[in-house]
């Protein structure tokens, strides 16, 4: 069994559809994007974080797990220089972000880490990048799917694996990496690592 820092419920299907036992324990971090961080610096903050935070606050029950998986996504607007699109604030920002979106392509990064659960360094990180292609989009649809509230909880505000797939035109990369988790390189670094 491995642990998964995360609260991702999309994150916990896709390691249930790969037959990875898991625990979710999750210690909450802030997520904030600091002034001119590079996306890449971000990821690699943020993925540190989340693992020392669960690390710190896992339960004794917890602690015989194999290894601590944790994870963050970011949407870049490639478009603009390489923005960081969070999760958005509320609606009107979810409809910023998805105006900012339509019609261009963007990347979205996925880092993820597997580490043990005792102190050390990692035993894995890798940043997954799939290209996403949005279609051109009418304000009128962009504020309908805002309004939906599906995106509120994920980066650039939209699920690909719901009704945000009607914006999206083209991927090249890994699906489920847009999803919030990359399958295949999961799958590979907890086979290279007999985990």
């Amino acid at each position: 069994m491995i642990i998964l820092g995360s609260a991702s419920p999309r994150r916990r299907e896709i390691l249930e559809s790969l037959d990875i036992s898991h625990a979710v324990f999750v210690a909450s971090i802030d997520e904030d994007v600091l002034p001119v961080e590079a996306p890449g610096a971000y990821l690699v903050r943020i993925v540190r974080a989340k693992l020392a935070a669960v690390r710190a606050a896992l339960p004794e029950g917890l602690r015989a797990a194999r290894a601590i998986l944790v994870a963050d996504t970011s949407v870049i607007a490639t478009s603009e220089g390489g923005a960081v699109l969070g999760k958005p604030r509320d609606e009107a920002d979810s409809f910023e972000m998805l105006t900012r979106l339509a019609g261009t392509t963007h990347e979205v990064h996925t880092r993820f880490a597997l580490a043990s659960v005792d102190e050390g360094g990692f035993l894995h990180e890798q940043t997954v990048r799939t290209k996403v292609s949005f279609r051109p989009v009418t304000t009128a649809r962009l504020r309908a799917y805002a309004a939906t509230g599906e995106g509120m909880d994920k980066a650039g505000a939209y699920a690909i694996q719901g009704r945000g797939a009607a914006l999206v035109s083209h991927i090249e990369g890994s699906y489920s990496n847009v999803v919030g988790l990359p399958a295949c390189e999961v799958s590979v670094a907890l086979e290279s690592l007999s985990l």
